[in-house]
């Protein structure tokens, strides 16, 4: 009999809703008794994140299997260090406070389905010599900061086939557990055919490992509207209600994704029936209601293996707004001093960062009086004269030099030297 009884792992929740993140800190106890003095070889805590698929196919000697795996982080703490002789602990009540850091990171949501999870435990450990090691584990909840969400804005869109014309708008794309989604579809049928509109709420997880890939589909939420007559015209209005434990989209993890999506489809008998459908995300609901975008965190996350812009240090000059004298559209005036520089695209040098220019800016006073350059005004009567002078535009001055009135004049005809010239006779 093992003399390690009342093993308790308990930890502090830092909200209602009992959900950690990215950047937070477990903190908690563990408590047991021994009832006798005990010679144990470590004792410890530890908080870990970890995905895991797994799924067959084929059968007989075909069937393969996929399974892939992906550690988050793993952070421990030990409260007696793991020695060779052990150390004895007396009998009686025990308890070790704990606090360990969830790491910063683009970590994805918890999880749990039939091909995979993603999940995030809190594990306390006594191991013993020739003993086999008494645990205690609890599932902890997590949520992603770094979940990319859309603008919070209606979204829409639209078929065309068969005779039938139909638009759908949801009024957000970005709704929490518990919302309800208002739906509507405006359908011209110009067919023969009666139909029926039908709503439903998809949830889509698809499962990767080794370049192969395998998804599961699931309803949600589906309302089924009145029947609609041929020729005719018509707008189904529906609501649809995002079940209160749905998970929250998951798009930030390489072997696992969660996507929603409205699905408004024209139930036709023998026929392909037209449909529209929608995306959705879901998320924690002080995010969903702020309408946030971007992302949930301070940078947007981007394809998996690629840099994203929580990648790069924020830029080391000032970014606030720049505003150009008579409005965002209004040309650049002759002279007119703009103040700040606005700044170029990210990473790229911006006007902001070179210094005003040491002259004027303007206006320059263009001379127009004859030989106002110290050259002599040119004879208007000169045949080759037709360009005449303008007045500059934006204020800068004319070209220092006026407009050359040569003829051209073709090359003079030479005649070729004597020959005794170049070969006199010998003397």
């Amino acid at each position: 009999m093992s003399p390690i009884k009342d093993l308790k792992l308990i930890y502090n929740a830092l909200n209602e809703e009992n959900i950690f993140h990215e950047g937070d800190t477990v903190t908690g106890k563990l408590v047991f008794t021994l009832e006798k003095d005990t010679k144990v070889k470590s004792v410890g805590v530890k908080v870990k994140g970890r995905a895991h698929v797994h799924w067959s196919e084929g059968s007989g000697d075909r069937r393969r299997s996929y399974t892939a795996n992906r550690e988050y982080f793993n952070v421990k703490q030990k409260f007696v260090e793991k020695t060779s002789d052990g150390t004895e602990l007396s009998e009686g009540d025990h308890c070790y406070k704990f606090s360990l850091k969830i790491p910063e990171g683009n970590t994805p949501s918890s999880f749990k389905g039939f091909h995979g999870h993603i999940a995030y435990t809190l594990e306390a450990r006594i191991s013993r010599s020739w003993k086999m090691p008494t645990v205690e584990k609890t599932e902890l909840k997590f949520a992603s900061r770094t979940l990319f969400m859309p603008c919070q804005s209606p979204v829409s869109g639209s078929v065309d086939k068969g005779g039938v014309q139909m638009t759908a708008t949801a009024d957000k794309q970005i709704c929490s557990p518990g919302d309800t989604l208002s739906v509507t579809a405006k359908i011209c049928n110009s067919s023969s055919k009666k139909m029926k509109p039908k709503f439903n709420l998809m949830q889509t997880v698809t499962y990767r490992a080794r370049a192969s890939a395998k998804r599961s589909f699931a309803s949600q939420c589906k309302v089924v509207g009145e029947t609609m007559s041929a020729n005719s015209q018509e707008t189904a209005t529906c609501e649809l209600r995002v079940p209160p434990d749905a998970i929250y989209t998951i798009n930030n993890c390489e072997i696992i994704s969660v996507d929603y999506s409205i699905k408004v489809y024209l139930d036709i008998k023998f026929a392909i029936d037209p449909e529209v459908v929608l995306p959705l995300v879901i998320g924690p609901a002080k995010f969903a209601s702020k309408g946030f975008d971007g992302t949930m965190g301070p940078y947007a996350t981007g394809p998996i293996g690629a840099p994203s812009n929580s990648d790069f240090p924020p830029p080391s000059f000032p970014m606030g707004s720049y505003s150009v004298p008579g409005g965002p559209s209004a040309p650049p005036q002759p002279g007119q001093a703009f103040g700040a520089y606005p700044a170029g695209a990210f990473g790229a040098p911006g006007y902001s960062q070179f210094p005003p220019p040491s002259f004027p800016a303007g206006p320059y006073p263009a001379p127009t009086a004859p030989g106002a350059y110290g050259y002599p005004a040119p004879d208007p009567s000169q045949p080759n004269n037709q360009w005449q002078q303008q007045a500059p535009p934006y204020g800068y001055p004319t070209a220092p030099f006026p407009p050359l009135s040569v003829q051209p004049q073709a090359p003079a005809e030479e005649t070729p030297p004597a020959y005794q010239s170049l070969f006199p006779p010998p003397k």
